[in-house]
């Protein structure tokens, strides 16, 4: 049995002496020897260069008191959690605890702070949110640009968050942050069947651009404000079309379509969105009633150039008459046209004249 005990502690060592399982100092270096002939002492040798001070028998030891010059001691309560430096150097987030840091080796700065203040806010900020262990006592989030969060503790709104990196304690409250997108977003509304105030049905594709105009409420008033504003648009589009007759739903596009935007626009407001316009892009006839108009517009068609010829005809008819009436009136001027006509058939290089009746060849040779 060895009743003579050596321990050897170097320089970047302490040793941690127990007798009959009770801490009983700190070995500082050195060579030392005790006579132990029940084997009741016992020296557990830690090195200095780790910061950390690990055992198993901790809380003894702090009480002791013997670390004072040697350590610091952080005993962190549930809402306080420390953030360790070492040589100017971020090392970690600590949580609730009892943990001993060595200061004879290295620089040690300790920085306690209350985790109460859900969100972690520090001039310090992107080197602790990315060093590796930051992520077991925060929950880090990130906000793209053109985008917006809104923040949710234990359920509450709390505030809109812009563009940027956030972070908040874990275990502290239930912390959520939704991100909305701000920028212009088109829905389609496409395929809706909708009846006319005659009964004839029509099938529509409408598209919707908006934008987020209140983010707390877009993320609020419905879980699914894309599908919410989509549900809208149909139930406007029902409404208009519905309280028109077909004729004027293709006539009066114009018309139906502002009132479509209107009435979208103030149920959009409700859900926190800002309309930048609404168009109907189709309407669809169904295959009879499609037949159908083309025979009216052919007949309509038709039924104007038939006027417009009879117009022209009655036109022709009416000039006729009224050159009539002048020559008539005026044998003058009833010369003056027969010198015309006779004019351009002697233009023409060739002049037949044929006599009948008698008297008939001496008018025509006075005319020539």
């Amino acid at each position: 049995m060895v009743m003579l005990k050596r321990y050897k502690i170097r320089t970047f060592e302490m040793g941690l002496l127990f007798s009959e399982g009770e801490f009983r100092g700190l070995l500082e270096a050195g060579t030392y020897w005790f006579f132990d002939p029940l084997g009741k002492i016992r020296v557990d040798i830690v090195s200095q260069r780790d910061p950390w001070l690990v055992h198993e028998k901790l809380d003894l030891i702090v009480k002791s008191g013997a670390l004072k010059d040697h350590a610091l001691v952080l005993d962190l309560k549930d809402y306080e959690r420390a953030l360790v430096w070492i040589e100017n150097r971020f090392s970690q987030i600590l949580p609730p605890g009892l943990y001993v840091c060595w200061t004879g080796q290295r620089q040690v700065r300790v920085e306690i702070v209350d985790a109460r203040q859900v969100r972690f806010e520090h001039p310090e900020f992107k080197v602790i949110v990315r060093s590796t262990q930051a992520a077991r006592t925060l929950d880090i989030c990130s906000i793209q640009r053109n985008h917006i969060g809104v923040l949710f503790i234990d359920g509450r709104f709390v505030n809109t968050l812009a563009p940027g990196e956030y972070a908040f304690w874990k275990g502290v409250a239930d912390s959520r942050v939704v991100e909305v997108d701000l920028r212009e977003t088109t829905i389609d509304v496409s395929g809706q069947e909708v009846m006319t105030a005659d009964k004839v049905s029509l099938r529509f594709n409408a598209v919707a651009t908006y934008r987020i105009a209140d983010a707390h409420r877009a993320v609020t008033q419905t879980d699914d404000v894309r599908q919410a504003l989509y549900r809208e648009t149909q139930l406007v589009l029902r409404a208009v079309v519905g309280a028109r007759e077909l004729d004027v739903v293709l006539t009066d596009k114009d018309a139906v379509t502002h009132e479509i935007e209107e009435g979208v626009r103030r149920r959009a407001a409700g859900l926190g969105l800002e309309i930048v316009s609404v168009g109907i892009r189709d309407v669809i006839l169904p295959g009879d009633m499609k037949d159908l108009m083309n025979k009216v517009t052919e007949a309509r068609k038709a039924a104007e150039a038939n006027l417009i010829s009879r117009r022209e005809e009655t036109a022709a008819i009416r000039s006729q008459a009224n050159t009539a009436r002048l020559l008539a009136e005026s044998p003058t001027l009833m010369r003056l046209r027969e010198l015309e006509v006779l004019e351009k058939i002697a233009a023409a290089g060739k002049l037949n004249i044929v006599l009948g009746e008698k008297g008939l060849a001496e008018k025509v040779i006075n005319l020539l």
